[in-house]
């Protein structure tokens, strides 16, 4: 890539400054860094929740796994299996399932050339009534309300989907303690050092 000269960016485990001047010494933009970011003061999420993934990820407690099927597109999503997520099998297997955002549906044709949307997130019924294959709704969730739910917007429909990275060895680097946080700034501090 850098030999094309086109800009390209190293992600998977990359938050730290080393990681960042080797990417660079290869000829990257830059690093990927979305865990470090998500988990400080100023992201989106939900502030109770951060602080629980901050503590948890401070203790090295808290397990990350690599789902192949909680998106309905197929598309494997790392979760963090966090009390109160649909990482939690009790939680998932107790949720309502719903699609009604519709951000993630899938086109198909109706009778009469007509067109239809699907989700394999959606109830079970609904989905293979519309044709939809069966051994597709296992496992699936709510991408939509989800994130939403992460982010404190949702409409309380789908219990919160956590998606971290396997790296949070910066927390110990940004914070003194586990019940500690930080910045924005301080990530980017701490990266350009």
């Amino acid at each position: 890539m850098a030999k094309l000269g086109i800009p390209f960016w190293i992600g998977g485990s990359n938050a730290s400054p080393e990681k960042l001047r080797h990417a660079r010494s290869v000829g990257a933009t830059g690093i990927q860094a979305g865990t470090i970011f998500a988990l400080a003061e100023e992201s989106g999420m939900v502030p109770e929740l951060r602080a629980k993934l901050r503590k948890s990820g401070y203790d090295g407690e808290l397990n990350i796994r690599t789902d192949s099927r909680i998106s309905p597109t197929g598309f494997p999503f790392k979760l963090a299996e966090v009390d109160g997520s649909i990482a939690e099998s009790t939680v998932y297997d107790g949720r309502v399932r719903i699609c009604n955002k519709g951000l993630l549906v899938t086109p198909y044709e109706k009778e009469g050339e007509r067109i239809g949307y699907r989700c394999s997130a959606e109830p079970e019924e609904k989905f293979i009534q519309k044709g939809g294959n069966p051994d597709e709704v296992a496992g699936r969730g709510c991408l939509c309300n989800g994130l939403l739910a992460t982010a404190g917007v949702g409409d309380e429909v789908e219990p919160p989907i956590v998606t971290l990275g396997d790296d949070l060895g910066f927390l110990r680097k940004l914070m003194k303690h586990n019940a500690g946080s930080y910045s924005a700034k301080d990530a980017i501090n701490y990266l350009l050092s």
